[in-house]
Formats: C-alpha cells, structure tokens, sequence
C-alpha cells in the first residue's frame, strides 16, 4: 500500500469570506474558502483548490490581465503571488497590516493596494521590466486622515480613484501632470465601499454604506490632462538653421522664458468634478434603512450591482440616471461579495454567514451555480460503496451528497431537525441511511432522492450512531439516554429488537461488510465493547472491558478483527471470535494538540486530555486511519503498531489551538493573553478593542470565538485511492498521486524512455509494454497502449506474467476514468481479465484496490452511456417507425396506381377506334 496522499480537493465549504471574482473569459469564478483558494469552471460543471496552504484565512484576490497571476492577501497582511498555471505560490510579503483592496492596472504593468491610510503602487510580476524582487515600489499615495477602503483604475492606468472612511474619495494621478495632483471629492456621509471609473472617460461613480450612490462628471476630456515633461521640453533645432539670427538678445531670451509660464496659468484647465445625479436607495427597498455592503461596477455595459446587508441586491442602468433594472433576494443575511462577469450576464454573489455562493443570470433569472455548505460544523462523512459521492450530515440538520467528480453538492436532505450524528449507505449505494438526535432514523431514496423510511423507536430516545448491514436489510442504532441499540427491518419499517447491555450511552455501532454476515460490534461510555449477532439471539456474544470509555469502533472488511478508539488516547485491537486482544497502539501523543488562547496549562499538559474519535481500517485491512482533538491525522501499520505517515490537515492560524507555545508580543507584562481581550462590532466587518467601560452597545450575548481545529469524522474510498475527513476547515480529500511518484521496477541500465520508443517502431509490443512497466512512467505507459493494435491486444496480454499484468491493470483501472479512448482501455480490461482471471482471483485481496478502482470507473461510464443509448434507441425505433409507415404508404400508393391503370385497360373502345381496328382488319 501506497502512502503518498496528498491534499486534492476540498468540499463542504463553498466560500468563507473574501472577494469573489471572475476570470477574464467569464466562466470560472475564483473565491476564498479559508486559508485556500477554490475555483469553479462553470462551463464543464467541475471546481478543485489549489494545493496552496496560507498561515491565515484569505481576504482579498486580484487577477492579473493575463489570467495567469493571482494576488491573495491574508487577514494578517501577508500578500501572495500565485501562478494558476503551475498552482503554486511564487512569491510572499508580509505588509503586517490588513489590505482592503487590491487592483492591476488596465495595461498589467501595475498593481495597486490598500493599506492603513494609503495606496501603495508596485510594478506588475510578469511585466516588461526584468526585476528581482516581484514587490518593487513604484508610488505611494497619502492623504487620507482614515482607513483606505477602495480603489480603481483608469482606462487608460493614468488616474487612480481611492475611497476612505473619512468619507471622502480622492483622484490621484499616477502620472504627473501639471493641472492634476491630487482631487478630492466630498459630500458623501460615510464610508465609501466603491469607487469605479466610467469607460474611456474620467467620469465617476461612487458608492457609500449609507446607500447614496453619486456620479460625477470629470472637468476634462481623456486629452486633458497634459504631463508635466511635456511642459519645459526645449525646442528642436536644426543644426543647420543655427546662425546670427539665431542668437537671442537677453532681454527677449527672458521673455521666451516666461511665455510658457504665463500660457500654464492662464490657459490650462484644472481638474475638478462636478456632481451629475444622486441616487438614494432606500426608496428601492421600501424606505429600509439598510447599509451597503458591496457594490460592482460593470464598465462596458454601464451597469452597477449594489449587494445589501439584507440579502437583497439591486441592478442599476447608470445611462438611464440609475433606473432599475434587476433586483433580488437571494438571502436573509448579509451579502459580503459581488462580482460580474466580462460579459456582464453573470452575477456572483457571496454570503459569508451561511457559506453561500450563487451565481445569477439576470437576463434570464436563472441560477447558473448555487452551492452552500453545512451552516455549522460537519459531524459525519461516508463514501459511497461506488466511491464516486461523498455523503455528509452536519450540526445543522442537512444530509449533503457530494460528486467526486465535480465537486458539487447535487442534492440537500433537509428532514432532519436536529443535528445529524451517522450516515451509513447500503451496499447497493441505492440508499443512505441517517440518524439524528431528533429521534428519528430516516432512510432516503438516491434514485428519487426522497426519504422513503422513517424508523422510530418506542420511547423518545436520541440516536447517536447508525449501521447498515450487508444485505441492506437490518438498519441498528445506539441511543444516547436509552443505553440501548435498536434493530429495525428496513423493508417493512418494523422495529424488530431492542439490545440492551450498555450502561452508558451508546456512541458508536457497526456491522460487518462481509455478505451474508450478522455480526455487530458496539462500544459506549460505559468503557465496554460489546460483539453481537444481530439475528441469533438478544444478548452480546461477547462483553470486553476497555482501559477507559469507548468512543468509536470499526470493523475490519474481512470482519476477523475490530479496532476500538477509547478516551486515554488509545486504539486497542480485538479478535471478535474469541474476544482476544491482538494489540494496542498508544497514540496520543501523534494527535498534534496545541495551546489555545484560554489555556492556563501548556500544550504537554494539555495533551492528556485528548484522544481519537475517529478511526476507519484502509480497504485492503492493513492500516488504521485515525484522528480526534487534534490538528493531524494518522495512518498505524497494523501489524507493527507503528505510525507510518501523519497528515497535518490545516496551518491555519486564524483557528485556536494551532501552536505548542502563545508568542510572547501577545502577552501584556502582567502576563495576560492579549488575544482574550473582547472586542466589539466596529464598522463593516471588523472588530475593535474595547478599552473603555461604559463603551460596549448592542448585544452584550457576543463574544469574540475562535474555533479550534476538530476531526470529527473519517472515510477511506472502497478503491483506497483516497480518503476524506470531516474537520474544522470542511470536508478535505486526499489521494493518491502517481503523476509525482516515481516508482520503478526491476531497473536496469537499458531500461529507459528512448529504448521503449524505439521497441514501439519495431512493433515489438510485449517487450515495450513490459519496459513500460518497469520504468513507471505513466505518460509513457499510455503512450505504449494507445500506440498497440486492438488486433494485437490479447497477444501482448497473454504473454505478461502476472507481476506486469497487475501493474497494466493498475494504470489502466487509473486512466480509462479520465481518458477519451474509453473503448480502447476497455478491451485492454476484458483482455486482461479474460486471460489472467483465475490469477487474478487468487491475489484479489492484495489487489482489491485496483479491482475496486476499475469496478467503479466502468460503472460510471456504464451510467453515462446507458442514458445516451437508450435515448437513441428510442429515437432509432422511433425512425424504424417512421420509415416503415413511409415505405406502406408508398405500396398503398403504388397499388392504387396498378389498380388505376387495370381499370383503364378494360374500357370500351370508342367507335372512332373500333372503325380504325375495322379498317386495319380489311388491309390484313
């Protein structure tokens, strides 16, 4: 078994906080989600994050004119410049204060952003300049007497428009020029959350929190503004025109001098702005008085979207003085991003306190995307037996089905009014069965996603856990108050026993995946496991006592051992048969606690107080995955009861809990924590420290919270590819990369990528095929099988031996997923398992990953090609249809005409004709 998992998708979490924004061809939409950065191709329905990992969650995004270099500012300040090509990070600058707003300039060769009470300009990464350092400063912009909040280009990158919170927005001239320093403009009554700049003009329109929207008309056209070099450029002469009459007396060489002074002040025309209209939009929403929250301004279409704190959002034609031209309720709660496509059709909306992102249509008033993720923290995840969806139940009472493929929540299950606490499929992966702590387990249809079960017990209990068995047949939970486990019949919906034992509650039950068996193990807080057959008999086969209280168990897949996780921080081996146990593994100090902010203790002390409470056996039964009140993830050897690899899931600062030791710059010198001091509700998003008594308004219920970092639940794939956990920052995946790795096999010196090649040309297909295996390669590996006949495939297959056969196997299970030559790869499957079956029966369970992989891939395409085949069958016999019909009415018709024309020769001759037949019988 391979270890090499690496962070590839994360899901659960659809957006957190931050700016929104489009890529340039309009069909990708890239936004912040923690400390990582997810995009959504909207065109081909997929989304994946980038492998990038930031020390605090990202606020602030800003995509380069060529689409490939994105600037991301953190909360701390820290800027990075990332390559979206590449998705790596190439460069970090710690500003050490929070940046508002970042914008490149429209001819790319500049970017400026937002800090404290200025705007710093640098020169574009990727421009014509060949520098070093990528931060190099070209401007800064003072003046402001508050907080920076906003900025923006001019078309032309020769104005930059910067709004504040004191109120006010200021033009500043990147490029000097003699009738424009520095333009401030007034009259707006608090802070201004947008500034854009017209199209080709220096026109303005300017958007403040209190929902008045001014525009304003520039003094000067785009020519206006003359540069200050322009103005003492000597004159041009030639050196032959040089004389006598070209030197000049003194008197009139101080008067040349003095011309261009008296024409400056005299005829150059100085910048100003002069209000054209206000908007206020409070007659908009019914005369509420609702703050702005976010606006965008559409330059080309001259559209500008206006998002409110109360969930609506307005669209205004700024040609037509403001009317109105779209408006929505998207949410009850406060919209925190905005943001237009290039084309102008599409609207992204990003609602930070529900995890929402929608992206509208507002010509068509359609939803082109709309995604949310769990409202609080997600408690359960499973894979489906196909591994191709991941389910998961949160504390906010919703079941979510996520695609692997795409990774999008296709359907929500909101029946639930309780917090979701188990998630079992059946083995056909037609069904999922769900638990909460409402007292209801619900059974829900994924063919018609409806809950077509809903098992109750006698008594008002909450369940805490649910299982399925093999066959799908038996449904058990364990209750929390009850301390008892319920066994239903999921067919009739009957409750058939109840298996009393525990003496605490109940918090975790599984049955055995292996067909046809009964088996079930339960574990509680009454520091017992408990070994059941579910059909036989009422009472545990077996009772074990455990060091300390139970809190998760698991089953191994063969079903000969079970793995239970307890509270001092071990995970304890079991053989259920006998009840023996096979070993133990101490892992406590693998789980990776830091010290929070509250702590008194340090961080060692701490530690004893955690444990796992969650652990999943990987799918061949080797390795333990295991995680709990921690920040890592581990994966045992089983047979060694050694830790082979642990996965750090987050570096995110911005939880509690993420270091051993609090640094020293945030204690007082009374030693407190100065991170415990509360804070209040300052303007927009931000908080501010409470210093005064008396000061504190409003809901004195808040608190400042961090959270700390959690692994509540984990999940291997059936193909062991990957495996999936349910944490603080979302849903995390990680899987198997082999495009990294390499990995050869029986090596040798003439074993290289031009030797296979060279095999190919002389059509000595098994030999390369074999290379190609040895050396691992997987671009050559495909290149091998794609160049090899279809008529030659079961003679290259037949001589394999089965070491190469498993590894052809293996890259074909991987590739024909993704691959466009799906026929091709098919009749390498059907050739390999036609010739090596019985082999490959006899190592099934050494290779039960690559099986799994290769079940699940053709089964997918199956489901997309069965849709479309069946269509056109129905559309051919609907042809065939036709055709017949048309080729009878063609013999009715020809039929008529034979008929027609029998009649016509049996028709009495004329006397005419009988006289000429006459005539012709007398000349015979």
């Amino acid at each position: 078994m391979k270890f090499t998992y690496k962070f590839s998708n994360l899901l659960g979490t659809v957006y957190r906080l931050g700016d929104i924004i489009f890529s340039h061809d309009g069909n990708t939409v890239i936004c912040p989600v923690g400390n990582k950065i997810s995009v959504y191709d909207l065109r081909n329905n997929r989304a994946h994050t980038l492998p990038i990992e930031a020390r605090y969650n990202y606020t602030t995004l800003a995509l380069a004119p060529n689409g490939i270099i994105l600037i991301a500012a953190e909360e701390d300040g820290e800027v990075h410049i990332i390559n979206l090509n590449f998705r790596n990070v190439l460069y970090r600058k710690r500003f050490n204060r929070p940046i508002k707003n970042i914008k490149f300039s429209p001819d790319g060769k500049h970017f400026a952003l937002t800090k404290e009470n200025g705007v710093f300009v640098y020169i574009a990464p990727g421009s014509n300049k060949r520098i070093f350092d990528p931060f190099v400063l070209e401007r800064v912009f003072h003046g402001a007497f508050d907080d920076t909040t906003c900025l923006d280009w001019s078309h032309d990158s020769r104005l930059l428009a910067v709004g504040s919170r004191d109120m006010t927005t200021r033009i500043c001239a990147f490029t000097k020029f003699k009738n424009l320093k520095e333009y401030s403009i007034g009259g707006i009554k608090d802070t201004v959350v947008g500034a854009f700049f017209e199209e080709k003009t220096y026109d303005l329109c300017t958007v403040s929190a209190d929902g008045h929207i001014n525009a304003w008309d520039c003094s000067v056209e785009v020519d206006g503004l003359i540069p200050e070099q322009d103005l003492y450029k000597p004159k041009n002469k030639n050196a032959a025109d040089e004389g006598e009459d070209d030197i000049l007396l003194p008197e009139e060489e101080e008067n040349t001098t003095k011309e261009p002074k008296e024409e400056s002040d005299s005829d150059l025309l100085k910048v100003f702005y002069r209000r054209r209209f206000r908007i206020f939009m409070d007659t908009h929403l019914g005369k509420r008085k609702v703050s702005v929250t976010a606006a965008q301004y559409h330059k080309h279409i001259n559209m500008l979207v206006v998002a409110f704190a109360s969930g609506d959002f307005v669209m205004l034609d700024m040609k037509d003085k403001g009317a109105v031209v779209h408006s929505l309720n998207i949410s009850k709660q406060t919209i925190t991003s905005v943001a237009m496509n290039h084309s102008g059709d599409w609207i992204a909306l990003g609602v930070s306190s529900l995890g929402q992102l929608v992206v509208w249509e507002w010509q068509s008033e359609s939803f082109i995307l709309k995604q949310q993720g769990h409202f609080n923290n997600m408690r359960v995840v499973v894979y489906s037996p196909d591994a191709q969806n991941l389910a998961t139940g949160g504390e906010d009472g919703k079941v979510k089905l996520w695609s692997c493929q795409s990774s999008f929540c296709f359907v929500t299950f909101s029946e639930h009014t309780a917090a979701v606490t188990g998630l079992a499929f059946t083995q056909s992966g037609r069904a999922i069965i769900t638990s909460s702590l409402d007292g209801t387990v619900r059974a829900f249809d994924l063919t018609r996603y409806r809950n077509f079960k809903t098992l109750t017990s006698t008594r008002p209990t909450q369940f805490s856990c649910v299982t399925v068995d093999s066959s799908g047949e038996l449904v058990a939970s364990g209750s929390q108050d009850s301390h008892d486990i319920y066994l239903w019949s999921l067919q009739t919906g009957r409750l058939l026993e109840v298996l009393a034992g525990h003496e605490g509650p109940v918090v975790s039950v599984q049955f055995s995946s292996q067909p046809g068996s009964t088996l079930m193990v339960s574990t509680g807080w009454d520091g017992t496991v408990k070994v059941w057959d579910a059909i036989s008999n009422t009472t545990s086969r077996e009772s074990i006592s455990l060091s300390s209280d139970g809190l998760c168990v698991c089953i191994r897949p063969d079903g000969k051992q079970i793995a239970v996780a307890t509270m001092d921080g071990q995970i304890t081996l079991f053989n259920p048969s006998t009840g023996q146990q096979e070993g133990n593994i101490a892992g406590r100090n693998d789980l990776g606690a830091g010290r929070a902010d509250a702590d008194k203790i340090t961080a060692k002390k701490n530690l004893q107080a955690k444990s796992f409470t969650s652990i999943c056996y990987s799918s061949d039964g080797k390795c333990l995955l295991a995680g709990g009140q921690g920040k890592n993830v581990c994966i045992y050897s089983i047979d060694d009861e050694l830790l082979i690899k642990k996965f750090e899931i987050t570096q995110n600062r911005s939880f509690d809990a993420m270091d051993d030791i609090i640094n020293r710059r945030k204690m007082a010198e009374n030693g407190i924590n100065l991170a415990l001091v509360e804070e209040r509700d300052g303007e927009g998003s931000e908080k501010v420290a409470i210093k005064l008594p008396g000061t504190r308004r409003g809901d004195m219920s808040l608190r400042a919270f961090k959270p700390e970092v959690r692994v509540s639940s984990l999940t291997f794939s059936p193909t062991g590819r990957s495996w999936a956990a349910s944490t603080s920052e979302g849903l995390l995946v990680y899987s198997l990369d082999n495009d990294w790795l390499f990995d050869p096999l029986d090596l040798d010196f003439s074993n290289t990528p031009s030797a296979v090649k060279q095999k190919l040309k002389e059509k000595d297909y098994s030999t390369a095929l074999m290379m190609a295996v040895r050396l691992n390669i997987n671009s050559l590996k495909q290149e091998v099988i794609e160049t090899i006949p279809v008529e030659s495939i079961n003679v290259v297959v037949s001589n394999l031996t089965q070491l190469y056969v498993e590894g052809v196997l293996a890259y074909v299970a991987e590739a024909i997923e993704s691959t466009r030559h799906i026929g091709l790869y098919s009749h390498w499957a059907t050739a390999l398992v036609t010739s090596h079956g019985h082999n490959l029966k006899t190592r099934s369970p050494q290779i039960m990953n690559v099986l799994n992989g290769l079940q699940k891939s053709l089964v997918l395409h199956h489901t997309n090609f069965s849709k479309i085949c069946s269509h056109n069958e129905y559309m051919l016999s609907y042809l065939l249809s036709q055709a017949s019909l048309r080729k009878k009415r063609k013999t009715d018709t020809s039929s008529k005409e034979e008929e027609c024309l029998d009649e016509d020769s049996h028709v009495v001759p004329s006397e005419e004709q009988m006289e000429d037949l006459f005539d012709e019988d007398l000349s015979l």
